[in-house]
């Protein structure tokens, strides 16, 4: 190796090692930023002379990101912050529903907090990406191999719309020694609320009257303005394995005014009411028991109860959002109810030290990163979602120290070989002297 050579190679060995040092400076300076992945340096040698021993060896430093590596988790007082325990990714995009699918990053940095418009966002600026649920709380068809499916998830103003009450499960006990005398009692009177189709309350009025027939009671049902709907009566066992349940149900009448209307199934004890409360009249299925089971009203020496299961809802607002580990984002609602908003999905690619590094803690799927995929966190390879946490840095002080004096120690010497060429150089000069 000539003198010119030697120069070269030393003065490559400075840039490789400045390349190295400047590394582990980006180390330290991100020791404490949420998601960071250390990079390091690999010193690969290069040659111009095709592998003869005649050719200028130099070193050139290879940059390679730990992707792979995980950092510890921070509890925060947040639920908007998110880390992931596992190898997969958060899906974020630099605008809210970004159209370019270009535009879509992966990242660990999950600091999100809404924006003015409830958009999460991240310290970086870029918006986390989830899969929608639709109004019924159903994830339609998405596809989990592209970003095309996914929408900004949005916590801001979220409403439920009302839901009318469509079901009514009535359940209790009636007092077996109310029935039977020749002069019965007065009814039992309860009543039980629903939600019309516009979400106001309204109520529907059951009256319970023992007769004087022994385990025998007569039903009657008014809607809210005390207008007569319908009566049946019901006979409950008083012996056997079912003592107490309905034994049978008769003499099912319809007293309403069309357009209601009042329709009984004395086989199951189900009753359809037609309400007359808007142009089209609201239909409510409701049920007391099926003969022979114990799962609604029964009949049994105590006192009287009555309870009612019924679904529908009124009008309700968002007042606060909840996380699974599954990514599932639930939204739970003022007026009680609770469904899910979005799936907050893993993105998992082949090779993850192969993806490109972006400004902002991101990362961009390249053809060395392999095939993407948005999958649902379920453990395993993929990982689950912990809420209300954070992924520190894998950067580790000590073994970025403990580089910075080796590579320190490299450059010094390569200066050393640049100086001693250079006073060899200018001692070969003076030979003609």
């Amino acid at each position: 190796m000539s003198l010119t050579s030697a120069l070269q190679t030393g003065v490559s060995g400075l840039g490789a090692n400045s390349t190295a040092v400047g590394g582990i400076s980006e180390n330290i300076a991100n020791a404490n930023t949420v998601g960071y992945k250390r990079s390091f340096s690999q010193m690969v040698t290069t040659t111009a002379s095709q592998g003869t021993d005649k050719g200028v060896l130099s070193v050139i430093a290879e940059e390679r990101l730990t992707v792979y590596s995980a950092g510890g988790l921070i509890a925060t007082n947040s639920s908007t912050d998110l880390a992931v325990s596992g190898t997969g990714f958060f899906v974020v995009s630099e605008s809210p529903n970004e159209p370019n699918q270009a535009n879509y990053y992966l990242t660990r940095a999950g600091s999100f907090l809404p924006d003015a418009d409830g958009n999460l966002v991240n310290a970086a600026g870029y918006y986390l990406s989830g899969f929608p649920y639709d109004g019924d709380g159903v994830l339609q068809s998405i596809d989990r191999s592209s970003f095309a499916s996914m929408q900004t998830v949005n916590i801001g103003a979220i409403t439920l719309a009302a839901d009318g009450t469509s079901t009514i499960d009535a359940s209790g006990n009636v007092p077996s020694q109310a029935t039977g005398s020749a002069t019965p009692g007065a009814p039992f009177v309860t009543s039980s609320e629903f939600f019309t189709p516009l979400g106001q309350i309204e109520r529907l009025n059951l009256s319970w009257q023992p007769s004087s027939t022994q385990n025998q009671w007569t039903v009657s049902i008014a809607d809210s303005n005390s207008n007569a709907l319908g009566s049946f009566d019901v006979t409950f066992s008083d012996s056997g394995s079912t003592a107490g349940s309905p034994s049978a149900y008769s003499n099912a009448t319809n007293l309403a005014t069309a357009p209601a209307a009042f329709v009984m199934d004395t086989a199951t004890g189900n009753v359809t009411l037609t309400l007359n409360n808007g142009t089209t009249p609201q239909t409510i299925n409701m049920s007391f028991g099926e003969i022979g089971s114990f799962s609604g009203m029964t009949q049994f020496s105590g006192d009287f109860s009555q309870s009612y299961d019924r679904d529908g809802s009124s009008l309700g607002e968002l007042v606060r959002t909840e996380f699974d580990d599954a990514g599932t984002i639930y939204g739970v609602f003022d007026n009680g109810n609770r469904r899910p908003l979005y799936e907050v999905p893993l993105g998992v690619v082949d090779n993850p030290n192969g993806l490109g590094e972006r400004a902002g803690n991101a990362y961009q799927t390249t053809v060395n990163s392999g095939s993407f995929q948005a999958l649902t966190a379920t453990g395993g390879r993929v990982g689950v979602i912990n809420s209300g946490a954070l992924e520190s840095s894998n950067v580790d002080i000590a073994q970025e120290m403990t580089d910075l004096i080796r590579f320190q120690r490299a450059f010094s010497t390569n200066a050393s070989v640049v100086t001693t060429v250079d006073e060899m150089m200018e001692e070969t000069t003076r030979l003609k002297r």
